[in-house]
């Protein structure tokens, strides 16, 4: 039995899978075995694939699934590696990862999951700043999800306990996961690179921030009980921005941008405390001030060439 199970979930991912499926078949450390579970996709991948399906280590599922979550636990249930670590088919391990998370886990018999840090890239593999990771804290988990999912593994032990990703979650399956083991057992911060996390126009979370946003607060309503506040404010601010101009798109329109800021800030109070209220929470003045203020004078007095997101503008899950 492999010590090592990775999982791929896959989808119209033919541009990106070749690398992520080399970045597993490269590993220095050897023992592992892989499936990767693709929803039927008509692209170039099929044709990718072909070219591994006679390594002894890597599995191929190809059949329709009811998203990302299901298909990973297809994988977790197809396999039998004691690790768990899910990769998915935009993101790469260094050739490194398998072999550093392997001695903390056989060094450390008690630790049940393991993470690092990983670095955005773009399409082209080209680093944009790192994933903003930090010390384990679950109260600080409870507030921002500060796990790159690629650079987590996890003993299989756990899923037996405490159950799959959740099916019926789209964009905050990896985080609900985090949050339900995190629960139980502290998790080992492992300060070395060990993925990248590919940011592209294809990108689920990227491309629908307001709508991850919002059903990671959902998730958070029935896992916690309540929203945490920065959460609230993460979603006031997704949901605003496409309200957000540049000073040229002001001139176009005619209207002089302080107007333009204002009704910004103005909608952005608004949602705010729509969120409040849906997700029934009593604000706290002075944490909400302490997180609104630098955002309002960053709008009035530096505001962005565009309004394309940077990556580390959000801390949604992956």
């Amino acid at each position: 039995m492999a010590l090592f199970s990775i999982i791929t979930p896959s989808f119209q991912q033919g541009a990106f899978i070749e690398r992520t499926l080399r970045s597993v078949v490269e590993q220095t450390f050897t023992d592992w075995e892989y499936i990767i579970c693709d929803a039927q996709s008509t692209d170039e991948t099929g044709q990718i694939l072909t070219h591994y399906c006679h390594h002894p280590q890597v599995t191929f599922l190809q059949e329709r699934d009811r998203g990302q979550a299901d298909a990973v636990n297809k994988g977790i249930l197809r396999t039998r590696g004691a690790i768990i670590g899910w990769l998915n088919s935009d993101d790469c391990y260094l050739p490194e990862t398998l072999e550093r998370v392997a001695q903390v886990f056989l060094a450390h018999p008690q630790v049940q999951v393991v993470y690092g840090d990983a670095d955005y890239v773009d399409a082209g593999d080209r680093p944009l700043e790192p994933y903003p990771t930090a010390p384990w804290s679950y109260d600080r988990l409870k507030e921002s999800c500060f796990l790159c999912q690629p650079a987590v593994f996890f003993r299989r032990d756990l899923v037996h306990r405490y159950g799959l990703l959740n099916p019926d979650l789209h964009y905050c399956l990896d985080y609900e996961l985090w949050l339900r083991f995190g629960q139980h057992t502290d998790f080992y911060y492992l300060q070395e690179k060990l993925a990248t996390s590919r940011m592209h126009g294809d990108n689920k979370t990227l491309g629908q921030r307001a709508i991850a946003h919002y059903e990671t607060n959902q998730m958070l309503k029935r896992r916690l009980g309540y929203v945490p506040d920065p959460w609230l404010l993460r979603y006031a601010r997704v949901a605003v921005e496409p309200m957000t101009p540049d000073r040229h798109m002001a001139q176009l329109h005619n209207r002089p941008f302080p107007i333009v800021q204002w009704a910004v800030t103005a909608a952005f109070i608004r949602t705010t405390l729509w969120a409040y209220w849906h997700w029934q929470k009593v604000p706290n003045p002075h944490r909400v001030l302490a997180m609104v203020a630098p955002k309002a004078r960053r709008w009035w007095f530096t505001p962005p060439a565009s309004s394309a997101p940077q990556p580390s503008e959000f801390q949604t899950p992956n």
